[in-house]
């Protein structure tokens, strides 16, 4: 009897999983009327988002979730039940869904230690991939997973949706054809304020539900000493990358498409610290990064603490919150949200409206072709590696006042702009700026054709990573 394309998929990739074979991808193209049967790992806020995204476009179906926090996976397979009329299957191991699974799509929506292996393992098995953002915890996961989709010529979409968002297309366009004069440098920023995560004197319990190993996978399975479980982990390095990757992923990626740069930057240095909250997160609250592209310079600036003490307001760039500031010689423009100004500050501009980032995947695989995707994995990859890079220089860093990271940034005027800033924001909740508070990371310079630092062995280690047995990350994709 014939196999169907997905039984063979299934079979190889069963007896490769064995016998420790290389995976077997598939250059089959799905037809326009072939129904795309999506498996979504990770069950939580975003996951469920993805499975309404998918679900909701026609000719898609969500056929399979993974979770390994068995009550969350539970409550997704319950809501495609109910909204989309199907019953999925459930996986507690992301290894074994795709495997197993009846699926064309993988659809990750896990935190980022979670994204490396699943992209991987699904590029391998001739499946294509919508990942979500930061592409990968360090460096090398993205290599891996740009090696893995090239190589089993796979489509993987990373979840930048600024990419497929008409106001940020349009504004993007607008300054490029030189509307605001020639472009200066760019200010990327997210104000957003978070809350403590809590600080416990005996270890989090885990909850029965959960497969702590699995939950853990690739990353330490120690105990925790925070108050929650799930999203909190972005908060610590041993799991998460703080908010300048979080949510920076988004803006530098709309920063190096508004510049059109394909490098990384020639040097970079962050400022900053966890400032408040004493807490069992060890990720700056307050941050600046200044890249030094090729050409232009990019400033980043994140603030996850109120306006000021006791206050409820929100810090703001020029009234913005969270967005990429484009600063050009006749004016100046917020790009995501498609805000566009003169130099007296009246607004000229406005562009609005976008395109479904799900939808365009799906397009994709459905044609096979790679230029179609609206924010493909080597751009995912490139845009995250960059707020790696800042995030390096911080962890390499050393406690310092206000005088020690002047001396230290004298003569590059942005970033004394930057740091003039970071200190008035500081003294509004009442730190001590000139005791040695403050993070001054390490000017590094970067190895462009490599992804690397230049002769920093301790920089480079956090490029590369490290991995818990058996969840390795493959010498070889």
């Amino acid at each position: 009897m014939a196999l169907t394309r997905r039984q063979f998929l299934h079979r190889s990739a069963a007896v490769a999983a064995v016998f420790g074979l290389p995976q077997v991808a598939s250059p089959s193209v799905l037809g326009a009327h072939d129904a795309i049967r999506v498996g979504v790992v990770g069950c939580g806020g975003r996951g469920n988002h993805h499975i309404d995204r998918f679900g909701a476009q026609e000719g898609v179906v969500v056929a399979a979730v993974c979770d390994p926090d068995r009550q969350r996976l539970a409550a997704s397979a319950k809501r495609i039940q109910e909204t989309f009329h199907n019953e999925p299957a459930q996986f507690v191991n992301v290894r074994e869904m795709i495997d197993k699974a009846e699926i064309d799509v993988v659809a990750v929506a896990t935190m980022q230690y979670w994204h490396a292996l699943p992209t991987i393992w699904a590029c391998q098995t001739g499946r294509d991939v919508y990942v979500e953002k930061p592409l990968g915890h360090f460096i090398r996961e993205g290599q891996a997973m740009v090696r893995a989709a090239r190589k089993y010529n796979r489509l993987v979409q990373i979840g930048t949706q600024a990419r497929s968002t008409r106001s940020a297309i349009d504004t993007i366009r607008h300054i490029q054809e030189g509307h605001l004069g020639e472009i200066q440098y760019l200010t990327a920023y997210a104000n957003k304020p978070r809350t403590s995560i809590g600080k416990r004197d005996t270890p989090l319990p885990i909850p029965d539900s959960v497969d702590y190993d699995l939950w853990c996978g690739p990353a330490d399975n120690g105990p925790i000493y925070r108050d929650r479980l799930q999203y909190d982990c972005s908060f610590t390095w041993d799991k998460g990358d703080g908010e300048s990757c979080n949510q920076g992923v988004h803006e530098i990626d709309v920063a190096r498409w508004l510049l059109n740069e394909p490098e990384l930057p020639r040097r970079v240095l962050s400022i900053g610290g966890r400032f408040v909250f004493d807490d069992a997160g060890d990720v700056p609250n307050t941050q600046i990064i200044y890249y030094d592209f090729p050409s232009r310079p990019v400033l980043y600036e994140v603030h996850n603490l109120r306006a000021a003490k006791g206050s409820n307001a929100v810090p703001n760039f020029r009234g913005s919150q969270t967005d990429v500031c484009a600063h050009c010689a006749d004016g100046y423009a917020f790009v995501r949200s498609g805000q566009v100004f003169d130099n007296q500050g009246q607004q000229i501009q406005t562009f609005g409206g976008g395109e479904d980032h799900f939808e365009n995947f799906i397009r994709a695989v459905r044609s096979g072709r790679r230029e179609e995707l609206n924010a493909d994995v080597f751009e995912g990859h490139r845009s995250t590696a960059v707020t790696h890079l800042g995030n390096i220089s911080y962890r390499v860093g050393r406690l310092a006042s206000q005088a020690e990271v002047r001396e230290q940034i004298a003569g590059v005027a942005l970033l004394e702009e930057m740091f003039d800033r970071l200190v008035t924001h500081l003294k509004a909740h009442e730190i001590d700026v000139d005791a040695p508070t403050i993070t001054l990371g390490q000017w590094l310079d970067v190895d462009m054709q490599n992804e690397c630092f230049q002769n920093h062995d301790q920089a480079n280690a956090l490029v590369a990573g490290s991995y818990r047995a058996p969840y390795l990350l493959p010498d070889e994709v």
